[in-house]
């Protein structure tokens, strides 16, 4: 091997770090936050899979699935869709653009939750209270477990929400937000 090579040049001085290695370079909050959604898509992968084995067994009839649920679901993809944005103005210094997508990304959790509650009555109006099926307790479940999910997710949404709005209103507080490192996590 020639050792003036010039991959050999660019590697001189630099170590690849391993998995352990890159790691341990995550802040703590942002690993907490890793494991904690890994957590959740476990049990939510669980509680799936659990429901459709249970339907297969015990199948709910031939009436039709909460047409609210799929609403639930179309306000819960453009939630996610209006936060990405809010990543972007906060490193290019909009804290008012900012504080709007994360008011509108509020506003459709919150829709998103109402959703739920018209999907849980429809479920009632067609025959399915609570404990009538197993395949429908499973739904409640879902359903009110990922409400409860997204309940939380608001709570902090909130509060970022009314920081960016305090921030923004005067000068040195946004430049004292916007360059806080621990903020930028």
């Amino acid at each position: 091997m020639n050792s003036s090579s010039p991959d050999n040049k660019k590697r001189v001085g630099t170590r690849r770090l391993s998995a352990f290695g890159r790691i341990e370079r995550i802040h703590p909050l942002l690993m907490l936050l890793y494991v904690g959604l890994l957590g959740v898509t476990v049990l939510f992968v669980i509680l799936v899979a659990s429901y459709l084995q249970t339907r297969a067994l015990h199948p709910m009839g031939a009436r039709p699935f909460p047409r609210f649920f799929a609403l639930s679901t179309v306000l819960l993809l453009l939630s996610s869709a209006t936060l990405r944005p809010a990543t972007r103005h906060y490193r290019k210094d909009r804290l008012d653009k900012m504080a709007r997508a994360l008011g509108l990304t509020m506003l459709l959790g919150i829709g998103f939750v109402l959703a739920q509650l018209a999907g849980w009555r429809e479920l009632l109006l067609n025959g399915y209270p609570l404990r009538s099926v197993a395949a429908s307790s499973y739904v409640y479940l879902l359903s009110s477990l990922h409400a409860a999910h997204l309940l939380g997710g608001l709570l902090g949404l909130s509060y970022f929400y009314l920081r960016t709005r305090h921030a923004a209103s005067d000068g040195v507080r946004m430049l004292v937000f916007i360059r806080n490192p621990y903020r930028r996590l």
